[in-house]
């Protein structure tokens, strides 16, 4: 599928999608050209492209400098972070919902990080794990556990996978790092979180794709215990 076609079915509006997919290819930190060249190559009034380009601002695509023009900021997981934060209010989500899909990201992964058996990805894996073993502080023990689960996604070799769980990151991070201390504060098995996480890279090393999902079902299994559900209940 090319970038034309992609653009085209993400946007209803063509012009958008056309104007969105051309900014980008140009790089964060381009300035764009005028709006009068601008809208003699796309065929429209110069009415219509600066709708459009306010409407790429207001996203964070762009940004207006006064006296200067028009910069390309790109798309960053921070800022589809904050799009999908409105998105989640206006649609009145539950935490339990937003967590369950993030369980389908990590299995996904998990599955496919296993396929591919990149020995360089999952060594970051096998790294993570060892910051766990080697301390027993609550806040190291989740800087680890990021940094493992982030290192599961890179290893996936999935870049939309990637995408997509640095912009729920965002969303849920807060709530995982309490959910998660609190489960350490109330437990002294620290030594089964990390088995949870050495059975995760073991099986991606292994290439068993099934049994790498298993072992992220057993990882969010022990969350939920800790806290009787995905809502804390």
């Amino acid at each position: 599928m090319s970038d034309g076609l992609i653009a085209t079915e993400l946007f209803p509006d063509r012009l958008t999608g056309e104007l969105a997919q051309r900014v980008l290819a140009m790089g964060a930190g381009k300035r764009l050209p005028s709006e009068r060249r601008m809208a003699e190559e796309l065929g429209v009034s110069r009415t219509a492209l600066r709708d459009r380009l306010t409407h790429l601002e207001s996203l964070g695509v762009l940004e207006r400098r006064t006296g200067s023009g028009t910069y390309v900021r790109g798309v960053r997981p921070d800022t589809v972070t904050e799009a999908l934060g409105l998105g989640l209010l206006a649609s009145h989500l539950t935490f339990a919902s937003l967590y369950s899909v993030r369980v389908a990201l990590e299995r996904q992964a998990a599955y496919e990080a296993a396929l591919a058996g990149d020995p360089v990805k999952t060594a970051h894996m096998a790294a993570a794990v060892k910051r766990m073993e080697a301390t027993e502080d609550g806040q190291e023990l989740y800087e680890a556990d990021v940094a493992f689960h982030r290192a599961l996604f890179t290893a996936s070799c999935s870049p939309a996978l990637e995408f997509f769980a640095d912009a729920l990151s965002g969303v849920l991070s807060r709530s995982v790092q309490q959910r998660q201390a609190h489960i350490l504060r109330m437990t002294d098995d620290i030594e089964h979180m990390r088995q949870l996480h050495r059975d995760i890279h073991l099986a991606a090393a292994a290439e068993d794709p099934e049994r790498a999902m298993r072992a992220v079902d057993s990882h969010f299994v022990w969350l939920d215990q800790g806290l009787g559900g995905p809502d804390g209940g």
